[in-house]
């Protein structure tokens, strides 16, 4: 028996046919563009998601996204199919031992039996034994359970990405949200002003003081601005109903706290955007396509194993008899055991197309890995960029928005003394207009930027 147990020994401490992993190299800068660090700053993974966006309303709405979305539910589920597949692959690297025991009575008819009558007989047995266990001298199992346990890996991270990325869903649709809630606000002042200013046209042009082309003027006004609101309500509905998805149904908006406006909004804006290396284990989704990349080295190493000869053992030891009642005994123990091979001779090229195809699949994953590099690199380094130039943008719409205004009530005021005609205050109120709904989006767009570079950066994984 201590043959058996050397041989045992050997096969769970099996060579690996897999070839040395080597991480690919990152295709990106070694810096990222555009990555000032202001004073302050930290890292996004050091930062907890409830202390980046700081909005009351936003965090309850985050937090009730994590809880009822039906994608994450999915997720965190394929986690725990992923570590079953890992349990059940690992176990193939130890013997499975089985208790099995068995009773038989045969009765045989005298003609038969060749003593002239009929014989009644029974056979009883216990056993605990081994059915069939390889023993893995070529690393084929223990490669197997790699490739298992790093997919099982790239599960979790998988689950990790996708949090993160509902996080940033969440706040960017939320934030989208606000944003058309300020623009219809303000396009609804407009209105307002713009039906008052369609009446003094009427007055005007019953006392016949001016022609009715002012007074078609200030129609085209005010149905330019009811178009405006109905396309503003548009996307509102549509933001809402993409929320309500990403959360994973309605949700009671009297017990949420108060809306904050989008210039309170109290973002943490001092986010370091380090090296690109440290993408490589702040992103989840990079952790994952690398994981992935292992696993699939791990599959080399089985498919090579192939080639050689799989060895199992087989073994049991026990009791046996023909009458229970002395089933156990010294006298009544029986054993067996014995091993043999396989060694495919002809298989006309299967093992060499499963070894091709794992190198394929090899390639695809060191591939697949660097556009997930890459595309981390783009996702950080663009934000980065909207980080200082949407400022900018801000900056120079605000002085256009003060500028606008001060056009439009020039153009007012020559009209009202015959200066002007009314097509110089259509054409001021026209731009203002469009000068304070574009310092919104801006302004929106600023936030959404924000809570992308958090993203972008592995933020997001704390609460």
């Amino acid at each position: 028996m201590r043959s058996w147990a050397l041989l045992m020994a050997a096969g769970l401490s099996a060579c690996s046919s897999a070839p040395r992993y080597d991480q690919p190299t990152s295709p990106v800068a070694s810096t990222f563009p555009l990555a000032d660090t202001p004073p302050g700053a930290v890292t996004a993974p050091q930062l907890a998601w409830r202390d980046f966006f700081r909005d009351p309303r936003l965090q309850r709405v985050i937090e009730t996204a994590l809880v009822r979305n039906r994608d994450l539910a999915v997720a965190v589920a394929q986690i725990e199919q992923a570590r079953a597949q890992y349990r059940i692959q690992r176990s193939q690297r130890l013997p499975n031992v089985d208790l099995g025991g068995s009773g038989v009575r045969t009765r045989q008819p005298a003609e038969l039996t060749g003593v002239g009558q009929a014989v009644t007989a029974e056979s009883y047995d216990l056993d605990v034994g081994i059915a069939s266990f390889e023993l893995d001298f070529w690393g084929r199992v223990r490669n197997l359970s790699e490739a298992a346990r790093y997919n099982y890996l790239a599960t979790v991270e998988a689950q990790r990405a996708f949090r993160l990325s509902l996080i940033r869903q969440v706040a960017v649709a939320y934030l989208t949200l606000r944003e058309n809630e300020e623009r219809i606000a303000l396009a609804e002042r407009t209105l307002a002003a713009r039906r008052e200013s369609l009446e003094i046209a009427q007055l005007r042009l019953d006392a016949g003081v001016t022609s009715s082309a002012d007074y078609d003027q200030a129609v085209t006004l005010l149905t330019d601005a009811q178009t405006q609101l109905a396309e503003l309500r548009r996307t509102r509905a549509v933001a809402e109903n993409l929320l309500t998805v990403l959360i994973g149904g309605p949700i009671d908006v009297a017990a949420l706290p108060p809306r904050l406006p989008l210039a309170e909004q109290q973002m943490f804006d001092r986010l370091d955007a380090g090296l690109p290396s440290d993408l490589l284990v702040n992103r989840p989704d990079v952790i994952q396509a690398e994981n992935q990349l292992r696993a699939a080295n791990a599959n080399i190493g089985a498919a090579r194993a192939a080639f050689f000869p799989r060895i199992t053992l087989t073994g049991a030891t026990g009791f046996a008899s023909r009458e229970l009642d002395n089933l156990v005994g010294d006298d009544r123990r029986a054993w067996n055991y014995g091993g043999g091979f396989t060694l495919p001779l002809l298989d006309w090229g299967a093992r060499q197309g499963d070894l091709d195809a794992a190198k394929a699949e090899r390639d695809i994953a060191a591939a697949t890995y660097q556009r997930t590099v890459q595309t981390a690199f783009q996702d950080v380094a663009d934000a980065l960029a909207g980080r200082r130039y949407i400022a900018e943008q801000i900056l120079a719409q605000e002085r256009a928005v003060a500028a606008q205004e001060r056009l439009a009530e020039t153009a007012r005021l020559r009209y009202a003394n015959g200066i002007a005609i009314y097509l110089e205050v259509l054409d001021a109120e026209r731009n203002l207009f469009a000068a304070q709904q574009s310092l919104l989006q801006l302004r929106g767009a600023s936030l959404r930027n924000q809570a992308a570079l958090y993203a972008a950066l592995g933020g997001g994984q704390t609460e």
